[in-house]
């Protein structure tokens, strides 16, 4: 994988020649520029490589940069392992020090450290879950899909519930987390592999959650810093499953990252309504093929049938989940999701979603596609 290198603040050309003699693609800059890499909106490289050998104090631009850019990689060369600077360095989220004589195959192991280097093929699947309204059981969609991929496809798999409210997720799974999102959030300047393995909760259903706090927080999400936390969790985790609640502003910018984005709805008319606005906006900004509706709860008897909502959401309904009030209330109270006990009908319907998402051979039964009545949405008379 080309990794993009720029060089900041040396004085020679040596760092610049030893890096392109090992096939690496590199630039230097001043370090005023550090200033305006770090700005909001600036497109900075792949890694950044600081030169410290002339400078006796740490540039407060780097905090910045790992601030705004923290999936921006920051290797530090110096004349040697000065505590007070490392402490600085460390405290801005900078992991890789090299020091005097620069060794070629040290530094450009930093780099590919810092850019954490992996073949494309080894990020994993983005499934992004969110409702048409609350309660239309979004959690419950979310924490099966990813007991699904964890358990039956028996892959390494994450749920991150980013209600800042506080979800629900954590309950469904019987799981007593110690940390949350909001812990990653507010912790990206030092967000990698090994710390988000350590703020993750294992499951007894085999996937690991990145819970909502337990409490209600004011806390608001940082849009750029949530994309990077899921960013590092694709690295990690052959599928990533992100219970968003609703299609908030928080969300968006990570929703370019998503294989599937899987809007839930009932057979209620302000889901109708809501979710039917919401898969628009999806799929004009994301692509249609990658936006899914998926209706919960459903009643084939129902006035509002199939054909009807298909015309209320100009798509086909990509999956049906049966209503069954009891068994998933039931699921919540023991706190072991409803696929684990695959014995029943609304079990496997959320287990063939889930195979069909990655691949699968789906082995839901077909549904009739009764009339119903919807003509406030779809003209019908």
């Amino acid at each position: 994988m080309s990794i993009e290198v720029m060089i900041v603040g040396s004085a020679a050309a040596e760092l610049e020649q030893m890096l392109r003699a090992l096939g690496v693609r590199c630039s230097s800059v001043a370090l005023t520029e550090l200033l305006h890499i770090a700005q909001p909106g600036a497109k900075p490289p792949s890694v950044i490589i600081l030169d410290m050998r002339q400078r006796t104090s740490f540039p407060p631009a780097v905090a910045l940069l790992k601030n705004e850019h923290p999936s921006t990689g920051v290797v530090i060369v110096a004349k040697s392992h000065d505590p007070a600077l490392m402490l600085e360095a460390m405290r801005a989220g900078v992991s890789e020090w090299v020091t005097d004589p620069v060794n070629p195959a040290d530094l450009k192991a930093a780099v590919d450290r810092v850019a954490g280097a992996a073949a494309p093929a080894n990020v994993g699947d983005l499934f992004v879950v969110g409702g048409a309204k609350g309660g239309v059981g979004t959690t419950t969609v979310a924490v099966n899909l990813a007991t699904t991929l964890a358990s039956v496809c028996k892959a390494t798999t994450l749920l991150i519930d980013v209600h800042p409210m506080g979800g629900d997720a954590a309950l469904f799974l019987g799981a007593d987390p110690k940390f949350s999102i909001i812990d990653a959030i507010e912790n990206t300047n030092r967000l990698d592999h090994a710390y988000l393995k350590g703020i993750v909760a294992k499951t007894a259903s085999g996937l690991d959650l990145l819970a909502a706090p337990d409490q209600a927080t004011q806390a608001s999400i940082d849009p750029r810093r949530l994309r990077a936390v899921v960013e590092m969790a694709l690295r990690a985790y052959r599928y990533v499953i992100i219970d968003a609640g609703r299609f908030d502003a928080p969300i968006e910018e990570t929703l370019d990252l998503a294989s599937n984005i899987i809007v839930v709805a009932t057979q209620e008319l302000a889901a109708i309504r809501r979710g039917a606005r919401t898969a628009q906006h999806l799929r004009q900004r994301h692509g249609a093929d990658r936006v899914d509706v998926v209706l919960n709860r459903y009643d084939r008897s129902a006035e509002i049938g199939t054909e009807d909502l298909e015309r209320a959401f100009k798509s086909r309904i990509a999956h049906r989940f049966p209503s069954n009030y009891r068994l998933a209330i039931d699921a919540l109270n023991k706190g072991r999701p409803l696929v684990v006990d695959n014995h029943n009908k609304l079990a496997g319907s959320m287990a063939a979603h889930a195979r069909s998402l990655v691949g699968f051979v789906s082995l839901e039964s077909s549904v009739d596609r009764p009339a119903g009545l919807l003509s406030k949405f779809t003209g019908r008379r």
